[in-house]
């Protein structure tokens, strides 16, 4: 009995720290933890209801996402990423992806075409429905899958970690009025450009959707910077 306990325990083990790690990373993204802010295992372990070790492997995989700072005997903070940082990121990453999406018009299959027009489809429902968090959460399974169709594993590991260093500022983005249906009027583009296997097309599709993402994110940055007045 004891040994089919341990058994469940272990097959457990990877689900509680995917879970961790999801929570943990949706926390830094969305303002719950702070750039700066301690994040102690054993207060978060309690926090997010998982053993200590799941929170330990999160952490980790959230370091090498450039996410947090593990500290030698001091735990991990949220790492303080600069807004010029964060531009310079998007800059990087435009670039980047635009090379991803000239390998993936000539690459792409039936069936990624398939999964990428049913994410196409369920962003126009969330247009519809005035839904931004539902769309922003879309976005990512979008590029990853023009990611592994271009098949060039170092560049998206590259792209992969860019954009994760500055999704704090990310979330912000889809609170500009009418950014989702611009976004979504760019995805179409992409899209359109990958079922013609038009390279030229779909590479001038993702630099012009990157840099309305990265105007956005500087429209985000100086709204941060600007003056909150109280009502008088």
């Amino acid at each position: 009995m004891a040994v089919a306990r341990t058994a469940i325990r272990d097959r457990g083990a990877p689900e509680a720290g995917q879970d961790a790690y999801r929570r943990l990373r949706e926390g830094i993204a969305n303002g719950q933890f702070h750039p700066n802010e301690r994040l102690v295992e054993a207060s978060v372990a309690t926090s997010l209801g998982v053993g200590r070790t799941a929170v330990r492997a999160a952490l980790v995989r959230l370091d090498q996402e450039g996410l947090v700072t593990l500290e030698p005997n001091r735990g991990a903070r949220v790492r303080l990423i600069s807004d010029r940082e964060a531009l310079e990121i998007e800059e990087i990453r435009a670039t980047l992806e635009a090379m991803l999406a000239r390998r993936a018009a000539t690459r792409v299959t039936a069936a990624d075409l398939r999964e990428l027009r049913q994410m196409v489809v369920e962003m126009r429902l969330r247009v519809d429905k005035k839904d931004a968090l539902g769309y922003s959460a879309l976005n990512a399974p979008f590029h990853q899958r023009i990611w592994a169709a271009a098949d060039h594993a170092t560049t998206s590991r590259l792209v992969g970690s860019l954009k994760s260093q500055s999704i704090r500022l990310q979330y912000q983005t889809m609170l500009r009025p009418g950014r989702t249906e611009r976004s979504l009027r760019e995805h179409e583009a992409i899209f359109s450009a990958l079922k013609a296997h038009d390279p030229d097309g779909a590479e001038s599709a993702m630099r012009e959707h990157l840099a309305e993402v990265l105007e956005t994110l500087q429209w985000a940055i100086d709204g941060q910077r600007a003056p909150r007045w109280l009502p008088g």
